[in-house]
């Protein structure tokens, strides 16, 4: 698989699985290293520019190319992990990494969205709630291949 040594050592890294890596590159770009999204978002992951410099400093990464695969994954890797420490939950974490951590924040806080404050039930934005079905058929996806 393309990115398999990156892909291994950034969840070797972060104890992010690799499954959930190779899902997250394949949602966001399609294996494109050159995928810039319409609201900046760069590379494998589509890692904002600001997340990259906030994931860098966190790991002391001082110099790095968004469009370069092996920093991408490392930062994009980093971004979630945190996220899921964060949330403590998987699916608000994928939520986040789609929609940004405030969004998740504010649904978890709202019982039209979530009923016990700890999941959302309810995704408000469409497009949130069709990343995350897409990250699950994935993840069925690279289970059998890592």
């Amino acid at each position: 698989m393309k990115y398999a040594e990156e892909v291994r050592l950034a969840s070797e890294k972060f104890n992010v699985s690799e499954d959930v890596i190779f899902s997250i590159i394949n949602v966001e770009s399609h294996f494109n290293s050159d995928a810039v999204s319409s609201k900046g978002a760069v590379g494998l992951m589509q890692v904002l520019p600001t997340t990259a410099k906030e994931m860098a400093d966190k790991i002391n990464l001082k110099e790095y190319d968004l469009k370069n695969g092996k920093d991408n994954i490392l930062l994009g890797t980093c971004y979630i992990a945190e996220l899921i420490s964060q949330f403590e939950n998987f699916d608000n974490a994928i939520l986040a990494y789609n929609a940004g951590p405030a969004n998740v924040k504010s649904w978890l806080k709202d019982e039209r969205f979530s009923q016990d404050g700890k999941a959302v039930t309810n995704i408000p934005f469409f497009e949130t709630k069709n990343y995350l079905a897409k990250i699950k058929e994935n993840l069925k996806y690279y289970k059998t291949k890592v």
